[in-house]
């Protein structure tokens, strides 16, 4: 692995992380005001929906409901939320797509459950998937205190976007074939104490070659935390705020 190309391409491409353009939470709310493809915002909300359903999950079985309700109960929600005409609800005023969904499961658990029940499931459209095993393994692990619905969405919200970061950071390194590189490199972004001459004996390269490569990972992992970030709100003005928020939240 030579000094210079450790995760060089992923570097590469990072160049422009930091600027605001079209995201999938702006497209949204831009089709809501009238001035986006509205296609092009299902595609983007569906997406979103998708990366980050297990959040809903865990806030609905924390409302009291069991594992098989809360099951149906997100899927039936997200197929209404993605057959409906979700561009009225996107509000501007709220700018943020986390705060928008938590907003819309309230709703949809105090007043359209009931009549979501009698209906047909989605209105016909098939809704994200939603892997019920992994969704309940997960919520066993989940601290068994009094912490409210809201501060599990939260949690589980930031951890979901850490999550998204680590694939997408992953998959740059699997396009360059550096699959080993990653695995090896990977501990340095949590924090772990393991010796630069051990990285460099594992993938046969100098320390010196690791340390910048270290660098470059977590550069580009910052790089790539704001541009997630940037995808779930309205405005380039609110991603240093959310970034702080989702923080606070992992902090408790």
């Amino acid at each position: 692995m030579p000094h210079t190309n450790q995760s060089s391409a992923a570097h590469d491409t990072g160049q422009n992380a930091g600027r605001f353009e079209a995201t999938r939470w702006s497209i949204v709310v831009a089709a809501g005001r009238g001035t986006a493809d509205s296609q092009n915002a299902h595609e983007a909300l569906e997406h979103l929906c998708t990366a980050y359903w297990y959040p809903l999950y865990a806030f609905v079985r924390r409302q009291g409901h069991s594992p098989h309700d809360a099951q149906d109960l997100t899927q039936e929600f997200f197929a209404r939320l993605l057959a409906r005409n979700f561009l009225d609800d996107a509000d501007p005023a709220k700018g943020r797509f986390r705060s928008f969904l938590l907003g819309a499961v309230k709703h949809f658990l105090s007043d359209e459950w009931d009549r979501a029940r009698a209906q047909k499931r989605g209105g016909g459209v098939r809704p994200i998937s939603l892997d019920a095993e992994s969704a309940e393994t997960r919520y066993r692990l989940e601290p068994a205190d009094e912490s409210s619905a809201e501060k599990i969405y939260e949690q589980r919200w930031a951890l979901a976007l850490l999550d998204e970061v680590l694939k997408r950071l992953r998959d740059e390194f699997i396009r360059d074939g550096k699959e080993d590189v990653f695995e090896a490199l990977k501990p340095a972004l949590t924090g772990a104490k393991i010796p630069p001459a051990e990285i460099a004996g594992r993938l046969g390269v100098k320390e010196g070659a690791v340390r910048t490569a270290v660098h470059r990972l977590r550069t580009r992992y910052r790089d790539l935390l704001r541009a997630e970030i940037a995808e779930t709100v309205a405005s380039p003005a609110e991603v240093d705020a959310e970034m702080q928020h989702l923080f606070a939240a992992l902090a408790g």
